[in-house]
């Protein structure tokens, strides 16, 4: 599927300013490593195997990669800070760059959505998602083109939620989550070229 989308991911080396911004959003280390919470890293991981950007530079308390998606120069970033502090590390990158809200993609969980689907969205609320609450309330606004990966709602409802989302996905939620995240890959190079709404009609379902 991949080879259709062959002509967005350039294998120049990047070049020139940075001009927009794509953020997973998870826990850094082992120990949080494949968690539903970590959905967001999970995707731009995937991303970066598809560009050929190594992630892995150190920098407003996030790892860093960057590449070029649709002819633009694109920031790769993992924040390191912890999920709840997820702004932290988007609001510096973003001063540094002066990139506004509407050029940073944010790659987030949601545990409203079944594993296998995906929502994205031009702009909205943080939908009580932590980390994306952190970054609305750092930088100020909610003005975020995201892409949210479904993990699945608690299996009943006093579950708790930190140990929900801080669990592992399933032998069975591992096809559709594989399909999921590469669909959320596929559609940042739309979203980067300014085609949310058509990202939106393909993968909104």
């Amino acid at each position: 599927m991949f080879q259709k989308m062959k002509e967005f991911f350039s294998e120049y080396q990047p070049a020139g300013p940075i001009e927009y911004m794509v953020v997973g959003l998870g826990n850094p280390g082992p120990k949080y490593e494949g968690t539903r919470h970590n959905a967001g890293f999970m995707a731009l991981d995937l991303l970066a195997g598809k560009t050929g950007a190594r992630v892995d530079k150190l920098k407003f308390r996030a790892s860093l990669g960057d590449c070029m998606i649709c002819g633009k120069r694109t920031l790769l970033l993992k924040p390191s800070t912890f999920m709840n502090n997820s702004g932290e590390a988007v609001r510096d990158a973003m001063q540094f760059y002066k990139l506004p809200p509407e050029r940073v993609l944010i790659l987030l969980d949601d545990i409203s959505l079944p594993v296998g689907r995906l929502r994205i969205r031009r702009k909205g609320s943080d939908g009580g998602q932590n980390g994306m609450k952190n970054i609305i309330y750092l930088s100020g606004s909610d003005q975020f083109p995201r892409i949210k990966i479904g993990i699945g709602n608690k299996p009943h409802p006093d579950y708790d939620l930190a140990a929900w989302v801080l669990s592992r996905f399933t032998e069975q939620e591992r096809a559709p989550l594989s399909e999921a995240l590469a669909h959320a890959a596929e559609a940042v190079p739309l979203i980067v070229s300014g085609e949310i709404d058509e990202a939106m009609n393909r993968f909104n379902h």
